[in-house]
């Protein structure tokens, strides 16, 4: 691996390239925080591709993009003379240190929750209103409904045993019948997304991350819907004049691969 010398010779380099691209490119030039966001997400969701894929390569050239936003917007930042890449290491580094008191100060901590409930409560206490302050507007709503039952766990607010989590599964889904049943769409709507929360609560319980167990299951179907289409194809008849009877031979078929 790289020595830290030539790992910080490299991000003087690319801070070198930002400099030049900022001061010559036409479309670098022309780049403000704002028409930089929607990239900046879209890159984020290209890294997370490829942390599911385990495919380390792709993770290494995707990390790339994604530091070279965070240089853009420092480089952006200094501009304006508001922060620059300097402000933006030391002020995650004293948060870090802040964060940390059972490394860089005196307190012990016993275990990895201790951890997470201490970091909350000093997020409290520099003046945070609300533990849920942390929660990002635009994030999906699955991701943000995990984020916002482990910020409540850091503070204590939490069921004790997963059989409770289920069981309120359970009473949701009864809940959801019960307006099925009554055809209110407002309200089959509310406790459709009851039963959704109730579920990635006892995600969390299981260990296993809702997202990434949704997404697992979006690329299954895909794979076997292509494998699907691929035989249609090789028939010479067109998928949507096959019986559903006929699509399930070659669904049962991808399901064996």
């Amino acid at each position: 691996m790289n020595s830290r010398e030539s790992q910080l010779q490299a991000f003087d380099r690319l801070l070198t390239i930002m400099d030049e691209l900022r001061d010559q490119c036409p479309w670098d030039k022309k780049q403000t925080l704002q028409s930089l966001r929607h990239l900046t997400i879209e890159e984020t969701y290209e890294l997370g591709d490829a942390i599911l894929e385990n495919d380390l390569q792709e993770v290494k050239k995707e990390l790339g993009d994604l530091l070279l936003h965070i240089v853009f917007y420092a480089k952006i930042g200094s501009e304006t003379e508001d922060f620059d890449i300097a402000d933006v290491c030391n002020s995650i580094c004293d948060k870090l240190i802040h964060r940390h008191p059972h490394i860089y100060s005196d307190v012990e901590v016993k275990d990895e929750e201790e951890v997470k409930q201490n970091w909350e409560k000093l997020k409290l206490k520099e003046g945070k209103k609300s533990v849920l302050e942390g929660v990002p507007k635009g994030l999906p709503a699955l991701v943000k409904a995990s984020r916002i039952q482990d910020k409540v766990k850091g503070v204590g607010f939490d069921w004790e045993e997963s059989h409770q989590v289920w069981d309120k599964v359970q009473e949701e889904l009864h809940e959801l019948q019960v307006e099925v049943a009554a055809g209110d769409q407002d309200k089959m709507e509310a406790e459709f997304g009851d039963v959704l929360f109730s579920m990635i609560n006892y995600a969390r319980f299981l260990n296993i991350n809702p997202e990434d167990a949704l997404e697992r299951t979006n690329k299954k179907f895909i794979t076997r819907f292509q494998y699907l289409e691929s035989k249609t194809t090789e028939m010479g008849k067109p998928l949507m004049d096959m019986t559903l009877a006929e699509m399930d031979v070659f669904w049962n078929e991808a399901k064996q691969l």
